[in-house]
């Protein structure tokens, strides 16, 4: 499975990039195509007419004719994974992966806000009245009484900080959170108390209130409080995993891992309601008038005119975009799940082109004269010389299947891998690895400039080889954000789009004449990283740092705590570490990895979704 993070923040990237390089801005307009395109849709908003959508990176997306078209509204928007949306009066509020940013004008424009908010990852957005509540990922709660100017952090009481979602009942407010259950606030988080009172679950990812009813959806199912939290029952859906609510009158419908659900009696008989739904992780649910949507991970949004009956595919649609690439007059697109499509007419129209490709889930393409190639993760490279009416596998010496990235540089083919990269100089037909002087080989990304190739790495920044991949060294002089996504050239330039740090740019002739000269400093402290691709199937790799030597514990547990794998359990030197994590024999859910070195431990969650 590829990421989240690739498949929608690529494609919005390289845009960015590309716009980056003209010369005449006023020219620079895109306009998506009636084809593979969206990503995770993980929050909606509803304004009037207007439905907002809040993506995983690919920011925020307007539409005014209920689903029918979709228009990107990221100006001045800086963090493009968006969590959740609120709407107050004429502001819209948008809580991101790093930061709160305010827009007064429908997405038009946005202005970055939150002085005081210490903790940028914004969860959770709700409002009540003039107040308005922030739930962030370890942070808690924070308050805002001036329409995000400044914010307060009001946790007092609130045992557990990681809070993923908020609802507002009167003067109540309600706070889901990972762990902790649900706590209550009556005068606007001033204090907490925690309401778990027969919540057997306590892995609170959603909210809602419907009359006096008080819905929690967890880790496991719907549990119902028809007494403001003081106790609940469990509602149903024992086996699901409920990501968001949406209410319509007397009816209740549930977003979960197995698509829509609808109640009609709070609860007490659900009913599937997925017909016409064709991607079923549903992270959430909106409603506007007659119409539902639900926003999916991977597959963009769906309406719905009856309740859920059926469904309808928006034009925000399909499975998220890794890599396109153009061939003449043919425009390729290398999807998550569905392989390859290929348009002839500038993307009116795609046909689906997976003959021989037994690996649909495509992460990078490149052009050489006449032949194409795909990069899979898992599968490896496919090459086709026929446009993509048919595809070989061509894996010969390439010792790591899941291909990030894929460049060209004269007869030269270069891999990146989560194995560094390779080097083909015959088409494919063999592979051999170029690793020497790469210090990380978890490589995402790669791009050509003349004989120079540079390599983006997952957590140590670029690096340059001037001779074909025979040697390697790190340009990293003034790059404080090393979590390189993407690579482009533009005329003189190297950009380099990073996890949450934005675009950097360098001058080329100042790499290539200096490539001596960078350090490449052991680390100073412990350090355990996210997991990426997170979520994921069935492999993520974990990095994590040592800075002198000791005894290293990396283990892996479940949601009830019990250790399912021991992933590193040796002395290591200093250095940096990468460990990929198998969980092809496990099920679909929440699992643990924790780092015990010396006085070090750190604890960090993971998705593996099936």
């Amino acid at each position: 499975m590829k990421t989240i993070l690739q498949r929608e923040g690529r494609l919005n990237l390289l845009v960015s990039l590309f716009m980056l390089g003209m010369t005449n801005p006023l020219h620079a307009q895109w306009v998506q195509t009636n084809g593979p395109g969206g990503g995770e849709v993980t929050c909606f908003a509803v304004s009037g007419t207007n439905i907002f959508a809040g993506t995983y990176g690919g920011g925020v997306f307007l539409s005014t004719d209920n689903g029918t078209s979709w228009t990107q509204v990221n100006n001045g928007l800086t963090n493009t994974y968006v969590w959740s949306l609120a709407v107050s009066g004429t502001n819209l509020f948008a809580g991101a992966s790093r930061g709160m940013f305010l827009s007064t004008n429908n997405g038009t424009t946005w202005t970055q806000i939150g002085f005081g908010l210490t903790n940028t990852d914004v969860r959770s957005l709700a409002v009540s009245g003039t107040n308005i509540f922030a739930g962030t990922y370890g942070g808690g709660v924070f308050l805002s009484t001036n329409n995000g100017t400044s914010w307060t952090q009001v946790n007092n009481g609130l045992a557990n900080t990681y809070v993923w979602s908020l609802a507002v009942s009167g003067t109540n407010i309600f706070a889901g959170t990972y762990g902790g259950g649900v706590v209550l606030s009556t005068n606007n988080g001033t204090s907490w108390t925690q309401v778990n009172n027969g919540l057997t679950n306590t892995d609170v990812r959603s909210l809602a209130v419907s009359g006096t009813n008080l819905f929690a959806g967890t880790w496991g199912g719907v549990f119902l409080s028809t007494n403001n939290g003081a106790s609940w029952t469990q509602a149903g859906l024992p086996n699901a995993n409920v990501f968001s609510f949406a209410v319509s009158g007397t009816n209740l419908f549930a977003g979960t891992d197995y698509g829509v659900f609808l109640s009609t009696n709070n609860g007490i008989t659900w009913t599937q309601v997925n017909n016409g739904l064709t991607n079923t992780w549903v992270n959430a649910l909106a409603v506007s008038g007659t119409n539902l949507f639900a926003g999916t991970n991977g597959g963009g949004v769906f309406i719905s005119t009856n309740n859920g009956t059926n469904w309808t595919q928006t034009a925000l649609m399909n499975t998220g975009v890794n890599a396109l690439r153009v061939s003449g007059m043919n425009l390729f697109a290398g999807t998550l799940g569905d392989g390859v499509f290929l348009s002839t007419n500038n993307g009116t129209t795609w046909t689906q082109v997976n003959n021989g490709l037994t690996s649909t889930a495509v992460s990078a393409l490149a052009v050489s004269g006449a032949n194409i190639f795909a990069g899979t993760s898992g599968g490896g490279v496919f090459l086709s010389t026929n446009d993509g009416t048919s595809w070989t596998q061509v894996n010969n010496g390439l010792t790591n299947t899941y291909v990030h990235a894929l460049a060209v540089s004269g007869t030269n083919i270069f891999a990146g891998t989560d194995y560094g990269v390779f080097l083909s100089t015959n088409n494919g037909t063999s592979w051999a690895q170029v690793n020497n002087g790469l210090a990380n080989t978890y490589v995402w990304s790669l791009a050509v400039s003349g004989t120079n190739i540079f390599a983006g790495t997952w957590f140590d920044g670029v690096f340059l080889s001037t001779n074909n991949g025979t040697s390697w060294a790190q340009v990293n002089n003034g790059l404080t954000n090393t979590y390189i996504n993407t690579l482009a050239v533009s005329g003189t330039n190297l950009f380099a789009g990073t996890y949450g740090g934005g675009v950097w740019r360098r001058p080329l002739s100042e790499m290539i004449t200096s490539v001596g000269r960078f350090s490449t400093d052991l680390p100073t402290d412990f350090s355990l990283e996210q997991n990426y691709p997170n979520p994921f199937n069935p492999a993520t790799n974990i990095m994590y740092t040592v800075p002198g030597r000791e005894y290293i514990n990396l283990t892996v547990y479940n949601i009830l705590g019990e250790k399912i794998a021991t992933l590193v359990d040796e002395e290591k030197t200093p250095g940096r570490y990468t460990v990929v994590f198998d969980g092809s024999k496990l099920s679909s859910g929440v699992y643990f990895y924790r780092l015990h070195a010396g006085r070090f431990n750190e604890t960090r969650e993971m998705v593996l979704v099936k």
